[in-house]
């Protein structure tokens, strides 16, 4: 889809009105040209972001059941693959487009009332609420659909949850700095991501890794956040393991880092746009 909808002065809030209005005015104004662009003018545009995962999870579900009597938690393919699945896409879908944010808001970042963190802003909570709601539908039509007995411990969840989409800002943000300002860094972190779907214990438990592998997967923050999620869903899960802490330091760190790259160097990157 073409992005044929651009933003006009008047529409931008003015420079003399309060930073926290102006910023808010900014925000909003991108969030709803970011959902046009992206999804449409209808709700097949939000209907793709959960197709995509269905079709994800049925085909992992099809695979294994033909090869394995049951998955390493509970009895039903789906919801283990769906536990595993969601916390990862949201984190990889979320990180990708805020790394992509100066790229797409290029032009709109000439206005003075509109800064390089608007636009992150405005990716980041468009984003996270569609992952939000993809993950909701899908675990409840699973539960539904199976006719499951699953009570979900929504605190667990939650945390899971949001503890991938802080790591996926952090990530995103100190992307931002480095794709733009360095054209090779994309493909080498293409590159760099393609094992993460295994080593994030996505199709299996970090408990049934073997040592010292399993020592060494520790340090991988999406494992806390997979292991949270599944605690949420499956109520004799043990995951002990899970750290909040490592992974609000690891989602943080590079967070403090993009800002301030992006702070010095982010007028650079849109003039050399």
């Amino acid at each position: 889809m073409t992005d044929d909808i651009s933003l006009t002065p008047g529409q931008l809030p003015p420079a003399s009105r309060p930073a926290r209005f102006r910023t808010g005015r900014a925000v909003a104004a991108l969030f709803i040209r970011e959902m046009s662009t992206t999804y449409g003018r209808n709700a097949m545009g939000y209907a793709w972001a959960v197709l995509e995962p269905v079709a994800g999870i049925a085909l992992l579900s099809l695979v294994f059941s033909l090869a394995f009597r049951a998955p390493s938690l509970g009895t039903n393919f789906a919801l283990f693959y769906a536990s595993g699945l969601l916390p990862f896409m949201a984190y990889l879908d979320i990180s990708q487009k805020v790394a992509l944010s100066l790229r797409f808001s290029r032009q709109l970042l000439h206005y003075p009332g509109v800064t390089f963190v608007d636009a992150l802003a405005a990716r980041f909570l468009l984003n996270t609420i569609t992952q939000a709601l993809v993950l909701m539908i899908l675990l409840t039509g699973i539960i539904i659909a199976f006719d499951l007995r699953v009570i979900l411990d929504i605190p667990h969840l939650a945390l899971g949850f949001g503890l991938a989409v802080w790591l996926a800002l952090g990530v995103g943000t100190l992307n931002a700095y480095l794709l733009s300002s360095f054209p090779t860094w994309e493909r080498s972190w293409a590159i760099l991501n393609r094992p993460l779907f295994i080593l994030s214990c996505v199709l299996f438990v970090f408990d049934d890794v073997p040592q010292p592998y399993q020592d060494w997967l520790w340090f991988n923050p999406l494992i806390h956040c997979v292991g949270l999620v599944r605690a949420g869903i499956y109520a004799t899960y043990d995951a002990s393991y899970a750290s909040v802490g490592y992974v609000l330091a690891v989602g943080g760190v590079p967070m403090a880092l993009g800002l301030l790259f992006l702070r010095r160097h982010h007028r650079n990157i849109i003039d050399r746009g």
